[in-house]
């Protein structure tokens, strides 16, 4: 009989995810979302600011995103597919796809540097195949998004 034996990064990647699992909690204001076990639910009783429910520390850095951004991010651009999340570092990447009732493709890349909810925290990327949209279509997305997470934020009741 072989013995079984995963590589680090492996074993991390297994743990993140068993722990992320774990933290769901049931349906929450997301309902069935496949996005639940990633904590975006907002339900439970934790210990740490919504802030830092996503944070790790690299020494003396300490890297934290914003969970309502996070959250209203997936949201306002979930008629694109997600293609890889980092909710370490806040980078969400997503792939091509089309708003509903346009015509032209997308893809974006969203960064939430800061964990306070204001608008130096979100830096977004969008480009079409021929290129990146305008600044004011940019502009819209992310107004779009910290609307959406002050919503969400109003909601929580943790104001």
């Amino acid at each position: 009989m072989s013995a079984f034996k995963l590589n680090r990064p492996a074993a991390l990647a297994l743990f993140l995810t068993v722990s992320l699992a774990a933290c769901s909690g049931g349906q929450g204001s997301f309902g069935s979302s496949p996005f639940g076990s990633l904590g975006l639910s907002g339900g439970g009783a934790r210990a740490e600011a919504a802030t830092r429910q996503a944070a790790r520390t690299r020494g003396t850095e300490n890297v934290a995103v914003n969970r309502y951004i996070w959250a209203a991010a997936i949201d306002v651009l979930s008629f694109l597919p997600i293609e890889s999340v980092d909710p370490f570092t806040g980078v969400i990447v997503f792939g091509y796809g089309t708003p509903p009732g346009g015509g032209r493709a997308y893809r974006g890349t969203v960064y939430i540097t800061d964990p306070a909810l204001d608008a130096r925290s979100l830096n977004v990327a969008l480009a079409t195949s021929s290129g990146p949209v305008s600044a004011e279509t940019q502009r819209a997305i992310e107004d779009a998004i910290l609307a959406r997470a002050r919503q969400l934020r109003v909601g929580d009741g943790r104001l």
